[in-house]
């Protein structure tokens, strides 16, 4: 037995191979121990056991193997070293041909039968290397499937995917610049339209400016000879001649009063709709907003010197809430605040640049948000301090579910498919422009074109629940 041990043999490792040895006499069978069928695989760290050999010879021993594997078609071939460590029970000098799953170890029939492992579950070495053989035949069929899926993986799928990858690539370059193409022959157009309007605009008011100072230059002339003429008259004429000229002299100081007073007209300032685009106007919008070289929203808190006493401040000062029943006490009077409408402004002034924020709207379904100059009247009921209904506020309206943009008590009534949550407030002083947006569809929902002559202050009213100045 010791010179087959040391045979090397290669062998093809088969699901069927399920031969053991018969149970020693006097040995009750296995199943009088627990049945192994089934037994999991060998835990990590264990040597394997009762290696069959390919000539058909056994040996039950502790054994260290090593397995190589080649890939020979469909079938795995193992080359199996056996090296014996020990071939009998060290207790009993029995041969080890048992394995006890309770302890995990190779033991001798005495064990079984009367020794340490009496009543463990145990199992004919031969059947439990059955086992472990078939877990290694699946392990290897695993591998094998494993190692097709990746070879595929790598010559179809990866490969078809680079290439996906280059006309994908490609595709989205020329769909960038086919769309900024249009983009740029669309301004080049834009901008060649509104120049030439502000040209033609220009050479309107200039040539107004001429014929106005042509005319009134001849009138200037005309009325200082004339006046030159009746004072050498009034101080070197007798009174004799003065009378008998007294006609002439009604003559020409009506023809001097003919000439009349100058008046600046509208003709005489370029109109200041000219240089206006809803296209040039969006796309300033847009990259203002949502450009990553545009501006950063500003962080604003109500001026508590301004709240209305129908209206309450939170701590932090950016919520306002209206109060349904006013309170008791009214707060200290004050030249800045609203004593009868529900308003409060910013403390922020702004006469440059560009700024922009946003009001959570979201719990209230009356409110106004939107801008005003400093010097809008804070006291009385009267329009002059109702944001919207004057002369110095511009302000986005929200009441009883109608959207309308107010400033001098006109209302422009908005098509708005439902009340924002969020509406933002974009404004360009120096570009006189004034924008609402929804701040989380980033939908412009009305713009203002004014030439602002004043600082504006940020401006909102509340009529129920509460507005929030949002934090960026």
């Amino acid at each position: 037995m010791g010179s087959e041990a040391r045979k090397c043999e290669l062998a093809t490792v088969s699901l069927a191979d399920n031969d053991y040895e018969a149970e020693p006499a006097g040995i009750p069978p296995s199943h009088c121990f627990g049945s192994e069928i089934g037994q999991p695989w060998i835990s990590e760290g264990q040597p394997a056991d009762g290696v069959i050999l390919a000539n058909g010879s056994r040996r039950n021993s502790k054994t260290r193997s090593s397995v190589s594997t080649a890939d020979s078609g469909d079938d795995v071939v193992a080359q199996i070293d056996h090296s014996s460590d020990m071939d009998f029970c060290e207790d009993h000098e029995s041969q080890l041909d048992w394995y006890c799953s309770s302890e995990a170890k190779l033991v001798c029939s005495q064990c079984v039968a009367a020794g340490s492992c009496h009543s463990h579950i145990v199992t004919p070495v031969s059947r439990r290397a059955s086992v472990i053989r078939n877990h290694l035949v699946d392990a290897c069929e695993k591998m094998q499937l494993q190692a097709s899926r990746i070879e595929r993986f790598l010559s179809q799928t990866l490969v078809t995917k680079e290439q996906a990858l280059q006309v994908d690539a490609s595709a989205a370059r020329e769909r960038v610049v086919a769309r900024l193409n249009l983009v740029r022959e669309t301004l080049e157009e834009e901008e060649q339209r509104l120049l030439e309007a502000v040209q033609r605009e220009e050479e309107r008011v200039q040539q107004c400016l001429l014929t106005q100072k042509a005319h009134w230059t001849q009138a200037l002339d005309s009325l200082t000879q004339t006046r030159t003429r009746l004072v050498h008259t009034l101080t070197h004429t007798m009174d004799a001649k003065l009378v008998n000229s007294s006609q002439d002299i009604a003559e020409r100081v009506e023809e001097a009063e003919g000439v009349g007073d100058p008046i600046d007209t509208e003709k005489l300032t370029m109109k200041f709709g000219c240089s206006e685009s809803k296209l040039i106007l969006g796309l300033w919008a847009s990259a203002a907003l949502l450009g990553h070289l545009g501006h950063t929203p500003i962080n604003l808190t109500f001026d508590e010197r301004t709240v209305s006493p129908l209206l309450s401040l939170s701590p932090d000062q950016r919520t306002l809430t209206f109060l349904s029943k006013r309170a008791k006490r009214n707060p200290q009077y004050d030249p800045a605040r609203f004593d009868s409408w529900p308003n409060a402004l910013c403390s922020r002034l702004f006469s440059s640049g560009t700024h922009s924020w946003v009001v959570d709207v979201s719990q209230s379904d009356a409110f106004k948000v939107g801008v005003c100059y400093a010097s809008l009247e804070r006291k009385g009921s009267s329009d002059a301090s109702r944001l919207g209904y004057n002369a110095q506020s511009w302000v986005l309206s929200h009441f009883e579910d109608v959207i309308s943009f107010c400033h001098g008590a006109r209302h422009d009534y908005l098509s708005v498919v439902q009340k924002p949550k969020r509406i933002g407030i974009l404004l360009d002083w120096p570009g006189c422009t004034l924008l609402f947006f929804d701040a989380d569809s980033g939908t412009t929902l009305h713009t203002v074109c004014h030439p602002f002559t004043a600082p504006l202050l940020p401006a909102c009213a509340v009529g129920n629940r509460s507005i929030t100045l949002v934090q960026p």
